[in-house]
């Protein structure tokens, strides 16, 4: 899991790029990747961006990425851009993990979870 805090924007974009690059290198990526957004408070385009190659990534090689406790703020610009439809968003990091993928036999978290705008 990684904790995103401030603001995902050009200037700081390069570095979850490289957190995650760091995470993803390895001959075995997770499974799950968890984005721990409640800290969040801005993200631009460039930070959209480097999520969708998070999980383009992590879906190339059976991966899935989700966001949890995205604030209301993030939520509305995720929203507007569509990404909510891409990438999963979940109230909490415990919502996020219940489930793993692949893990058939366990039931989702439901679309209600999802914070609200």
């Amino acid at each position: 899991m990684l904790a995103l805090r401030g603001e995902l924007d050009y200037a700081s974009a390069a570095q979850l790029r490289e957190a995650a690059d760091a995470v993803l290198a390895g001959p075995q990526p997770p499974a799950l990747m968890i984005l721990d957004c409640s800290a969040l408070e801005f993200c631009d385009s460039s930070g959209i961006n480097v999520l969708i190659g998070m999980h383009q990534r992590l879906a190339a090689r059976g991966g899935v990425l989700r966001l949890a406790g995205v604030p209301g703020s993030v939520t509305r610009v995720f929203t507007l851009t569509g990404l909510d439809q891409v990438i999963g968003l979940y109230g909490t990091v415990a919502d996020a993990s219940a489930t793993v993928p692949g893990d058939h036999g366990a039931s989702s978290v439901p679309a209600a979870s999802k914070r609200q705008r």
